[in-house]
């Protein structure tokens, strides 16, 4: 297969097989799944190397150290089965359905379809769907607050979980994707700021920032084309909302979803029992409903085909000019 085609269509096909097939339960349930391994290998790392007492210098040191170990881990056996696959007829194909494995498209999609038929039986349930997701605290959320928590979910997700995988996997093959979601996965496990993980995780988080930030840009203006008519408007809304969010990332689709929407996301949350005051995104109502979130899905499917045409057609046009 050619060039063009191998990178940018591989990731079309792997979107797309994911988009209906997922994970298969059964799967998960005789060998597990390749984030969980990723988990264990970081939790181990994190048993032996993250020691109290140390300076914050060798706290960084022992955190940078931990992350050459386990990107390593992830490259050199997704390099070794990328290139034995080369070697058969369709490893191509093979390549982008082992792919699948390390995108989240269909299960980004069901937990938040879960808060939504959640919501329908009672808030309760609705609480207890929407905390499987986020970190926040459920206990106090209305019907508003859960649908909220919901969509900003759905929109940072979307770039972690689906278009960032899917842009390493474009550009570098599978140990391109194996080793975004090493880095994600370390980010999400040792990299937040905490007095166990300042400084250890302090290489993880940076890196994850700047893995993330490609994917983070594209998947805002994915959400305003999802919205052609208001395409501009929601631009400009999603570059100047998008600075004021805490993470250099997550402020770009969580924007972009909430002027698509025409919805205003942020505010005051309870993490962990103590209450932080996000700034606002967006210049809609606040007034957040269930049905708000069947739309977010929507945009998000959307976006997802636009994804999905863009790959394939690049890989085609470039493939047809060579």
């Amino acid at each position: 297969m050619d060039w063009p085609i191998l990178v940018f269509g591989r990731a079309g096909w792997a979107l797309l097989i994911e988009r209906f097939a997922g994970y298969p339960d059964a799967l998960f349930q005789r060998i597990s799944h390749p984030v969980v391994w990723i988990g264990k290998l970081i939790d181990w790392l994190d048993k032996r190397l993250n020691l109290t007492g140390v300076s914050p210098q060798e706290g960084r040191l022992r955190g940078a150290f931990a992350l050459v170990v386990l990107l390593a881990a992830a490259f050199i056996p997704s390099y070794l089965l990328a290139r034995w696959l080369t070697h058969w007829p369709f490893g191509w194909l093979a390549e982008a359905v082992l792919a699948t494995s390390l995108i989240a498209q269909k299960s980004l999609k069901d937990h938040v379809l879960a808060v939504y038929d959640g919501l329908g039986r009672s808030l309760a349930e609705g609480r207890l769907k929407v905390s499987m997701i986020v970190g926040r605290d459920p206990a106090q959320l209305d019907e508003a607050g859960v649908s909220k928590a919901a969509l900003e979910s759905l929109a940072e997700n979307a770039s972690d979980g689906i278009v960032a995988p899917l842009l390493w996997y474009a550009l570098l093959g599978l140990p391109g994707i194996a080793m975004y979601k090493a880095i994600n996965t370390a980010d999400s496990m040792i990299g937040h700021k905490s007095d166990k993980y300042q400084w250890f995780g302090w290489a993880a988080a940076r890196l994850d920032d700047v893995v993330n930030l490609p994917a983070s840009r594209l998947t805002g203006y994915l959400f305003a084309a999802a919205e052609p008519a208001r395409f501009k408007e929601i631009i400009e809304i999603m570059h100047r909302d998008a600075p004021k969010h805490q993470s250099p990332n997550a402020g770009w689709p969580e924007a972009a979803m909430a002027a698509a929407l025409g919805l205003r996301f942020g505010g005051p949350r309870s993490y962990n029992g103590e209450m932080v005051d996000l700034p606002y995104m967006g210049e809609g109502r606040d007034s957040i409903t269930r049905d708000d979130i069947k739309r977010g899905l929507n945009v998000l499917s959307r976006a997802m085909w636009m994804l999905l045409f863009v790959l394939l057609s690049v890989a085609f046009c470039v493939a047809a000019v060579a």
